[in-house]
């Protein structure tokens, strides 16, 4: 099969385009010829090699992916051949705690499709059959595998963790991320109301019809004055934010007394200060999330089938093209998703 991979951790210009052996099912795993693989920041994390995702060379990335399932393991009863599935990307054991309480991303095994095991860069991948769920209807390839990663996120982000109420206001950063797109999304079906922040004023109208009740751009507004003057000197309830360091002060500014503030990136670094008694007397709470579970995924689907969620795309890429896909990534001149295809 053909798939793009990487022999040592660097640039975009790592990224080679190859020939690898079909991969060999387990008793208790699926074949999925890949129609559509999304780009994550994780990807280029991985292939930067950040040391969070230390892994064995080469390797093959990609977390986000749809596809029809060509082969099942001899233990797999549930799967049949030919249906066009969409995979989880979150692997868990199934058998701890964690899991079997339907708190799956809290697994001591959990990792991501394309991190410890070889991902959606290819023509076909192996998941474990647990993994794979069928694509709703009227959802295309495209977006079956545009969706999972962040709408997952996205949701336990707002809900598990931030609590979000009917009435609330939330500040999403970054409406033209993956992550941001959804959470702009989820919080308005919620009944909250909703600002969000992007880079360009191109990219305001695109918030707006995602359903923001303000777009701010960052790049010639400063967002926590913005922030003040939107909630008459009050501050937002939640922050849900992806960045890191670059907007982390911006962030914590934007919060009203008692406001939360739920981090799952580090695009622009892993370091940030802390004012201590800022924290304690306007009583902030602040909590790291990473995916979400099994449950948040499903339902996700579910809004995605019924058109009440969607999914955005800038642009396709041909598989063989992934280099120059991660390379508009980094740039930050897109809006959405950007999807990998293999015909």
């Amino acid at each position: 099969m053909k798939a793009v991979l990487f022999h040592e951790h660097g640039g975009a210009d790592k990224l080679s385009y190859e020939e690898l052996p079909m991969p060999q099912l387990g008793p208790q795993e699926v074949l999925v010829r890949v129609k559509a693989c999304a780009l994550n920041h994780l990807d280029v994390w991985v292939r930067q090699g950040i040391p969070a995702y230390s892994i064995p060379l080469p390797h093959v990335g990609g977390s986000d992916v749809s596809g029809i399932i060509e082969q099942v393991g001899t233990q797999v009863e549930s799967v049949s051949i030919g249906a066009g599935v969409f995979v989880s990307p979150g692997i868990s054991c199934w058998q701890c705690e964690y899991c079997l309480s339907g708190r799956d991303n809290l697994c001591r095994t959990y990792h991501l499709l394309g991190t410890k095991t070889p991902g959606g860069y290819a023509e076909y991948v192996k998941v474990p059959f647990r993994n794979v769920l069928p694509i709703p209807a009227n959802v295309s390839f495209e977006q079956a595998a545009a969706f999972p990663l962040v709408s997952v996120t996205a949701s336990h982000m707002l809900f598990a963790l931030a609590g979000l109420q009917h009435g609330e206001t939330v500040l999403v950063m970054g409406a033209g991320s993956g992550v941001g797109m959804m959470a702009v999304q989820l919080a308005k079906l919620a009944g909250a109301r909703v600002l969000t922040t992007v880079g360009s004023d191109d990219k305001i109208p695109k918030g707006v019809i995602l359903g923001a009740d303000a777009v701010i751009n960052h790049a010639r507004e400063k967002v926590s004055e913005r922030v003040r003057t939107l909630t008459e000197g009050r501050g937002v309830d939640v922050v849900i934010e992806h960045i890191g360091p670059e907007v982390w002060d911006t962030c914590l500014d934007s919060l009203a007394r008692g406001g939360r503030l739920i981090t799952c990136g580090a695009t622009t670094g892993a370091d940030v200060k802390l004012n201590l008694r800022d924290l304690y007397s306007r009583q902030i709470t602040i909590k790291g999330s990473y995916m979400g579970t099994r449950g948040e995924l499903v339902k996700a689907a579910e809004l995605m089938g019924q058109g009440r969620l969607m999914v955005v795309i800038d642009r396709t890429f041909p598989l063989q093209e992934a280099r120059a896909a991660q390379e508009l990534m980094v740039s930050r001149k897109f809006f959405g998703k950007i999807v990998l295809t293999c015909e």
